[in-house]
């Protein structure tokens, strides 16, 4: 039976601990330890049980135990402290980046894990941009959804299945808010969905400096089979999913407006937000009267998008009548037909069997395009060449920025204290990441392992206490409860594996041979145990089953203290295990990886990499710094490839690995190992943290977008007007244009290293200008086939107009590299119109 009415009874708060309610709806608290220290001196089994939810800790809290904190001289001196560094912290702004905000969006964030909107990696590295961006005082803002239910809870079976359970989020127990107008009420907007309204309320979560914005539609306006749309994470079916999108792409442009925000940049974090590209251009043409071209010019100038997935399956795609049935009536409102919306979400516009998909649409309205990591770079490029299939894939343009990690949201306590005296008290701010991380060779190697063999040890302890917990809801028997409080020992090399559990990051590799891992886990003077969670989506049957495999072989009595799986894997068990490890093992099918951050986050707490040369593991090894499995290979026998780079673990591990932990000086410490900790730290984490990775995009994309943003919107658009325009006329005349002739001074004999070559080329423009296009010469080593190896490109400069018509353009290079080279000439449009000269797909060759 339901209550008539609801109301709510919490403790009256102190007015002298009033910080500590501020504080509470900040999920800075995540990572500046003086404020967690706060809470969990008040009760410390209290912020244990409420999840580290400081929200909910403070709506329970004694209301004796609060009276009594006033009068405790030291924990006010404590609060005085923390509260003054918070405030400080929040007032500090950057001048410099007046005239730029950014909107960040992305369908989860993983901020805390008392706030569970995220499933894995593309959430941690959502929740980390906007930390580092706080950290950095960069202008941006987030955009999310606020799930009801978020993702599942997993748990396991007697026979070690994977189930799962969605507990629903108490928001009014979390540190999320309704966002409200003057009148008081929560802000709502409006989409649609086939015609039908709905309501989606917006709320907000304080992140450091930066707002986060969700959108939720359990709200009563909707009837009830609408009001689920926000319910879950990645569930439901193909129809949940591009509705969800509507309410994140759509929604949340019209989220901003209601706000009274005009971002100047729009980052979309994959390809869910896709349809706020859309939407940006609806709101120009309706509050501005803009054409759909000229408002397309505005839009694609001032975006960037983030491509994470390196498969094609793993993009968003929808049968073009359930996109027809969303969106045919939406084109009417863009002033386009409903078959050119079609096309700009397909490889090949005219192909009408493909399905629309998410990516191709932001790869076309966005001017700056990237993948997580330089081989994923190279991954996209091939995967989306056909977009723009006149330009060698290297010229597809999607550049790449490495992902990195928030450092001071994963390195555990006794690190961090490290970083706080080594490093300065203010390094997790500073925004020259190369000069701070060079203090780390200031950090003594005693020091630095016995801070990571207190958080070992606490690893040891939690998985012990949680191992217990999860026999006991299995109904395990005395002994084996008993048993499950002696597994693992705090002194022994200790394997960290924990992520999804998607079948390309080959979970069960190193379980392949049982026997070859008895051997290594068992070795009496040099032992092993490993440790592993991760969750498989609720669809994947056979992630699943790697799980109940691990589950049924940790079980076997040589491997009961030696092998532990983790369930229902979180943020809390994260920031354990990166931190507890001694080393990180990542083993993905190579180039399956896009990125793989959890090793980034190992690295900020001196753990060594283990890892097949994939992701950003890819560009950050080195003998001094870990280990690789292989040499980077990749095989299309799937069979072979596991074989051999099992074996390949297997023997790093018995010749390399664990005879260097267990090599002591005289006073117990590895000396060599310790080195590779700290080289690690200091010459990796500038290249991954998360602080290089948002002033990458800040430098690379955010200025450049914002700078083209303002410059086509002043004067009541009259340069979109005319950029439009310009397009229009390249797109009808550009096959008019010929290159008629090319030469150079090479071709007459042999160069020298520090001759000149002089290109020269001629081109008929027909009814366009050398003002419209950019000639440039293409050269670069040559195969034995003739092909290109390697590639530069150098502009050549209009020189003069010939008799008949055409220009002649010249330049010269000076010869620096001995070998086979050739040269092309080709002609885009004008670099100086375009923020990339490569998304119209205009190009003609010599």
């Amino acid at each position: 039976m339901k209550a008539k009415q609801e109301f709510k009874v919490v403790p009256h708060v102190p007015d002298k601990l009033q910080p500590l309610r501020r504080m509470a709806y900040n999920v800075i608290f995540s990572w500046q330890n003086g404020i967690r220290d706060l809470f969990q001196r008040i009760d410390p089994q209290l912020w244990a049980d409420t999840g580290h939810n400081p929200v909910a800790f403070m709506g329970l809290v004694d209301q004796d135990r609060l009276e009594s904190l006033v009068a405790d001289q030291g924990f006010m001196s404590q609060l005085d402290e923390a509260a003054h560094r918070f405030d400080k912290y929040m007032e500090a702004a950057d001048s410099e980046t007046t005239g730029t905000c950014v909107a960040y969006f992305s369908a989860e964030f993983g901020l805390t894990t008392c706030v569970p909107i995220y499933s894995g990696g593309l959430g941690m590295l959502a929740g980390d941009h906007l930390k580092s961006s706080s950290d950095l005082c960069i202008p941006l803002v987030g955009m999310g959804l606020l799930y009801q239910d978020g993702y599942f809870a997993q748990y396991l079976n007697n026979d070690g299945w994977q189930m799962e359970r969605y507990p629903a989020n108490d928001f009014d127990n979390m540190p999320i808010s309704r966002v409200t107008g003057a009148d008081g009420r929560q802000i709502k907007v409006q989409v649609s969905f086939k015609g039908q309204p709905v309501w989606v309320g917006v709320w907000k979560v304080q992140v450091g400096r930066i707002p986060l914005y969700l959108l939720d539609t359990d709200l009563n306006e909707n009837p009830p089979d609408i009001r689920g749309t926000t319910a879950q994470l990645y569930g439901g079916n193909r129809e949940t999913r591009i509705r969800q999108e509507i309410v994140l792409g759509i929604g949340g442009v019209r989220a901003l407006k209601a706000l009274g925000l005009t971002p100047t940049v729009i980052h979309m974090n994959e390809g869910h937000s896709a349809f706020s590209a859309l939407e940006r251009i609806n709101l120009l043409r309706k509050d501005f009267g803009l054409s759909f071209d000229a408002a397309r010019e505005v839009v694609q100038a001032s975006t960037v998008f983030t491509t994470h997935t390196p498969v094609p399956a793993g993009n968003d795609t929808f049968d073009p009548e359930l996109a027809r049935a969303y969106f045919e009536e939406y084109s009417k409102e863009l002033g386009i037909n409903w078959r050119v919306l079609l096309g700009y979400g397909r490889i090949n516009p005219r192909d009408e069997g493909e399905p629309f998909g998410v990516t191709p649409l932001s790869l076309r309205l966005s001017a700056h395009a990237n993948g997580v990591s330089r081989l994923h770079g190279v991954v996209s490029r091939h995967m989306w060449q056909n977009i723009w299939p006149k330009n060698p894939v290297e010229d597809t343009p999607i550049d790449h920025v490495t992902n990195g990690v928030h450092v001071s949201s994963w390195a555990s306590r006794e690190i961090a204290r490290l970083y706080d005296r080594y490093l300065g008290a203010e390094w997790n701010e500073d925004k020259d990441p190369a000069r701070i991380w060079k203090q780390v060779k200031q950090i003594p190697l005693s020091e630095l392992w016995r801070a990571h063999e207190n958080c070992r040890t606490r690893l040891v302890g939690y998985t012990r206490r949680a191992l217990f917990q999860q026999l006991r809801s299995q109904g395990s028997g005395t002994d084996t409860l008993r048993r499950s409080m002696e597994v693992l020992s705090p002194d022994t090399l200790t394997i960290g594996f924990a992520r999804r559990f998607a079948t390309y990051k080959r979970a069960t590799l190193l379980f392949r041979d049982p026997d070859r891992l008895d051997k290594i886990i068992n070795n009496p003077a040099r032992p092993v145990q490993l440790i592993i969670a991760g969750k498989a989506h609720p669809q994947d049957n056979e992630g699943k089953a790697f799980i109940k495999d691990i589950i049924h072989l940790a079980r076997e009595p040589r491997f009961q203290n030696r092998i532990v799986f983790l369930e229902n894997y979180n943020m809390h068990i994260a920031s354990l295990l990166v931190s507890g490890c001694d080393v990180w093992l990542n083993n993905p099918r190579r180039p399956l990886e896009a990125c793989g951050t959890s090793g980034m986050k190992a690295l900020a707490n001196g753990v060594l990499n283990l890892s097949v040369l994939d992701g950003w593991w890819d560009e950050g090894y080195a003998p001094e710094y870990g280990w690789a499995i292989g040499q980077g290979e990749m095989d299309s026998n799937h069979e072979i490839q596991d074989e051999t780079e099992a074996q390949a673990l297997y023997n790093l591990l018995e010749k390399q690995v664990a005879p260097l932990f267990y090599q002591r000086t005289a006073d117990g410490i590895p000396q060599v190992w310790c080195d590779m900790m700290r080289n690690s730290i200091q010459d990796l984490m500038p290249r991954f943290s998360a602080h290089r990775m948002v002033i990458d995009y800040y430098e690379r994309f955010y200025k450049q977008a914002s700078a083209r943003f303002h410059a086509l919107t002043k004067d009541n658009f009259q340069a979109a007007a005319e950029q439009a325009a310009w397009r229009q006329k390249l797109m009808t005349s550009w096959n008019e244009m010929s290159i008629t002739a090319i030469s150079s001074n090479a071709e007459a004999a042999d160069l020298k290293v520090g001759d000149e070559i002089e290109f020269t080329a001629q081109v008929q423009m027909g009814s366009l200008s050398p003002d419209d296009v950019t000639v440039e010469a293409y050269y670069g080593h040559l195969d034995h086939q003739g092909e290109f190896i390697d590639r530069a490109t150098l502009a050549l400069t209009p020189e003069k107009k010939l008799a008949d018509g055409a220009w002649q353009y010249k330049n010269t290079v000076v010869c620096r590299l001995t070998g086979k080279f050739g040269y092309t000439v080709r002609v885009t449009p004008s670099q100086v119109r375009l923020a990339n000269h490569y998304v119209l797909g205009l190009i003609a060759w010599a």
